[in-house]
């Protein structure tokens, strides 16, 4: 598993690169379609893509005078419920106007002679996302690094304080049972995606589906809240929340589970540091049991037996992992970042399993 620094996912930051040729798409068609919709945009002088594409893939369009971003799919196998570009441009479109992090959504595209897949576009949300390292010549005192993380989850508690109703997203989920739901659901993922050098994990599987407790609410949650997926000003507040893909009604402790299996400590070990993707280990950042004792504190909420929230984070977050090996493997995707998924995967079951005294 320790293969060198090389085996790391990447870790540049928000600055858009060129667009990988499997990732292209025709230009043409897209500015002809968005021109009939959008007045003023000119003519399109740039397309950039963003780094990572581990999940949807988006660009960004630069016109006279105007950027844009757009989502689209991925190619390749997909899990039946993911990438649905429709639903994702509905969640940000009925958010924005009670959770303004959400950015403005402007046009949704489902005729697939376009682009060969629904896409949409938003406006560009300015500002700086953080990756796995500060940006060269950035620095941060253990007091602003401690301030700056809780200060981004008071941005997940705002959003689990929307009411669903009010939002216009009181169908967006199926209600009670979601926790059922996501045990059942992420271990077939797993069980489909599984390659045949993927550990089995039978045992943490049957072990979620012993151990897992009732719902103790059902939100509005993000399902993939992390640091690069929050953009923030130039005073480190946060002014936009990105990707929206997974948004659905459920379980707020899930949601919270989810982001703490990416929040990688200064202690942790030299594999779970190829891991990081986010800035959390500089000195001051609060721990993963800190960050939780935090959310726990501002809403009310008891963590009841976190044990099997923190083992459900880290096999979701392998699942993840082992549904993009999968398509790597199967050659529908070439982004080097992925060839040493697999080794990831292996590495989040031990997690898993020290996680549950085994």
């Amino acid at each position: 598993m320790t293969e060198g620094r090389d085996a790391a996912p990447p870790r540049t930051h928000n600055q858009p690169g060129e667009v990988r040729e499997e990732d292209a798409f025709d230009t043409a068609a897209v500015t002809r379609w968005l021109g009939a919709r959008l007045d003023g945009l000119g003519e399109l002088r740039e397309v950039r893509q963003y780094p990572g594409g581990a999940s949807n893939l988006t660009y960004l369009l630069r016109f006279d005078g105007r950027e844009l971003i757009l989502r689209r799919p991925p190619v390749g196998r997909k899990a039946k419920s993911a990438h649905d570009m429709k639903r994702e441009y509905r969640v940000q479109r009925q958010l924005h106007p009670v959770y303004p992090y959400v950015p403005e959504v402007l046009a949704l595209c489902e005729d697939p002679a376009v682009l060969g897949s629904d896409f949409y576009v938003m406006e560009r949300v300015e500002g700086l996302i953080l990756r796995g390292d500060l940006p060269a010549g950035m620095t941060l005192s253990a007091e602003q690094a401690r301030a700056l993380a809780f200060r981004v989850f008071d941005r997940l508690i705002e959003l689990h304080e929307v009411d669903p109703a009010a939002a216009g997203l009181a169908d967006l989920g199926r209600g009670p049972g979601y926790v059922e739901r996501q045990v059942t659901g992420w271990s077939d993922r797993y069980v489909r995606a599984r390659t045949d050098d993927a550990p089995d994990c039978a045992e943490v599987m049957d072990w979620l589906a012993a151990n897992r407790p009732e719902d103790v609410a059902t939100c509005v949650i993000h399902n993939d809240f992390r640091f690069d997926n929050v953009v923030l000003d130039d005073a480190l507040e946060v002014v936009g929340v990105l990707d929206w893909e997974m948004a659905t009604l459920g379980d707020p402790l899930m949601d919270l589970a989810g982001s703490v299996a990416y929040w990688i400590q200064a202690d942790d070990d030299e594999v779970a540091q190829l891991l990081r993707r986010q800035p959390t280990h500089l000195p001051g950042m609060p721990t993963r049991a800190e960050i939780v004792e935090y959310y726990c504190a501002r809403t009310g909420r008891s963590a009841g037996n976190w044990t099997f929230y923190e083992v459900f984070g880290q096999f979701r977050l392998l699942v993840i992992m082992q549904q993009i090996y999968y398509r790597f493997r199967a050659g529908q995707t070439h982004n080097p970042a992925f060839e040493h998924f697999g080794r990831f995967v292996a590495y989040l079951a031990d997690r898993c399993r020290t996680a549950m005294g085994r």
